[in-house]
């Protein structure tokens, strides 16, 4: 049994503060929806590291939106819902294909400078499932770096938000089912408490899961584990994506190879030098990103390799750089030219598609807790996100956070109580190690390709991992791993429970797509247990 709080503590003798709101997270969604709200109240933004250091920093390929008469809401849609492989909820689409030109306006309102032709027209590039050209990007494959700059310009410069540097908020608090408050680190290792009308978690996704992702370290599943010890929802967890060109090479980290370079038409060849993604969709190289990664998977182990590559050679030097500097400059560190050489790539963990499960005004099961952005599962993305839609959905349903906050009356302020657990254990623990034996775990049982001996074998492991929680922590890097435990836990009970292969999440011993049965959704919570939940009007 996971306890409620990570720490054991007495609010009454906690330094205290008050704010009308409490945004957690600095990536798009958390900078995005704090603008919005600072318009008409106080934001206290609280950020693990600094405002550059969030998965947004490293979004590359960029956001997709409608913006010219070729193009309508209604491909829109329909590219995302055949991308979310029959899960996705369609009223949750339709918001998304209709408000994202207007919220892109105003992200460029913000100061954003997304990339023009000569003509002072929005290049628009192509991705993996997408019928139109509508991916708008900055700086060629610098995206999110050119987001997160703008709106930590705009955010540092509003007197209405407060920034919180090199804080952790450790659990959200709760009274009578509702979110009265947080309680955060200071850089110091002192603990205090926030009260606060409303609380958004905009913490991004679980990266951290895997020992090979995309994402940066501070990935650690922090908002969806909050969320599940204040007794919030979660929903669909099992749904992974693994982006399927990640940076392979001796002293590199896996740094992604963005989709948008094959969308200007690199091709995926083996180790033997062949060309394969015919072999397995009509879309090749722009299939589904679970098709082309388990493709690559298959050619791996066909041809006992590690790797892949990923080859744009026969298209023009002036292309290259001029359309991925950033990507060029990075692979030239470790000798690798995009204009001569092959890339080795493999699969990498990128993206969580479920989450904290919301409404459509971003609100979760537990009253005044609202998620945005990664964190959350606002049922956009069904079973398998569309290439440039998370950027889009950030600020979509950040703005819809912003009005439904405003609605809120104020809450009757925090009653006081001790939250000390008799239990807890004094022993120490080298979490760093820890984690590293997760991270294997889960990539060895519960990555790409899963099946039953194995999510058995790993659940198991998980669980025996549990006594952490009744120790005492005190540190980031211990509260980090409690989270990705929770964040394990969750994934691999959903992934076991769902008998299927569906989008991000795909069973050896049960391939094939099952609408009949596993057309529905995978609900967690501590309160009330697992249950599956039908949506029949979910439209592919």
């Amino acid at each position: 049994m996971i306890p409620r709080y990570m720490i054991d503590f007495d609010l009454q003798s906690l330094p205290h503060m008050k704010t009308d709101v409490v945004v957690i997270g600095a990536g798009i969604a958390g900078l995005y929806t704090a603008l919005q709200i600072s318009e008409y109240a106080n934001v206290v933004l609280i950020s693990k590291k600094g405002l550059d250091d969030s998965n947004t920093r490293w979004a590359q390929g960029g956001i997709a939106a409608v913006t010219t008469k070729s193009d309508s809401p209604a491909l829109h849609r329909q590219d995302t819902l055949i991308a979310g492989a029959g899960l996705c909820s369609y009223e949750a689409v339709e918001v998304l294909v209709h408000e994202g030109p207007e919220r892109l306006k105003e992200l460029i309102a913000y100061g954003t400078e997304f990339d023009k032709d000569a003509q002072g027209r929005y290049e628009l590039t192509k991705e993996g499932a997408h019928s139109k050209r509508r991916i708008l990007h900055a700086h060629g494959d610098a995206t999110g770096a050119e987001i997160v700059r703008a709106l930590s310009k705009r955010t540092l410069e509003q007197p209405n938000i407060t920034v919180m540097e090199n804080h952790f908020a450790i659990d959200v608090v709760t009274q009578d089912d509702e979110c009265v408050g947080v309680i955060v680190m200071k850089p110091d290792g002192e603990i205090f408490y926030i009260e606060s009308n409303a609380t958004v978690l905009a913490t991004g996704g679980a990266g951290q899961l895997y020992r090979y992702t995309t994402n940066p370290d501070i990935a650690t599943a922090d908002g969806i584990a909050m969320a599940y010890r204040a007794g919030a929802r979660i929903k669909d967890v099992e749904f992974i994506q693994f982006h399927p060109t990640a940076l392979y090479y001796p002293g590199a980290p896996r740094f992604l190879i963005s989709e948008a370079v094959r969308g200007e038409g690199a091709i995926l060849r083996n180790t033997s030098g062949e060309r394969f993604m015919e072999k397995y969709h009509p879309q090749k190289e722009l299939a589904p990103r679970d098709i082309v990664a388990r493709a690559i998977v298959t050619e791996m182990e066909k041809t006992n390799s590690s790797f892949v590559y990923l080859d744009i050679t026969h298209e023009s030097e002036e292309l290259i750089k001029h359309r991925f500097p950033t990507i060029y400059k990075f692979c030239l560190k470790y000798g690798l030219d995009m204009v001569t050489d092959w890339i080795p790539v493999a699969p990498a963990c990128h993206y969580i598609m479920g989450g904290v499960q919301t409404d459509l005004n971003g609100e979760t099961s537990t009253r005044r807790l609202f998620a945005c952005g990664e964190v959350s599962c606002t049922g956009v993305h069904g079973a398998n996100r569309l290439a440039s839609n998370s950027l889009s959905e950030a600020v979509v349903f950040g703005h819809r956070i912003a009005e439904r906050i405003k609605q809120l009356t104020p809450h009757g302020g925090t009653r006081m109580f001790d939250a000390r657990e008799e239990k807890r254990s004094n022993r120490t623990v080298n979490t760093m190690e820890q984690r590293v034996k997760l991270q294997k775990l889960m990539l060895r049982h519960v990555a790409l390709k899963r099946q039953e001996k194995g999510l058995l074998k790993a659940l198991e492991e998980i669980e025996r991992m549990g006594r952490y929680y009744y120790y005492q922590h005190r540190d980031r890097e211990a509260f980090e791993f409690l989270n990705l435990l929770t964040g394990a836990m969750l994934t691999t009970r959903a992934a076991l429970l769902r008998e299927e292969s569906r989008g991000g999440h795909y069973r050896i011993d049960f391939p094939n797509k099952d609408d009949l049965i596993w057309r529905k959704h995978i609900i967690q919570s501590i309160h009330e247990g697992v249950r599956e939940e039908s949506d029949l009007s979910n439209v592919e």
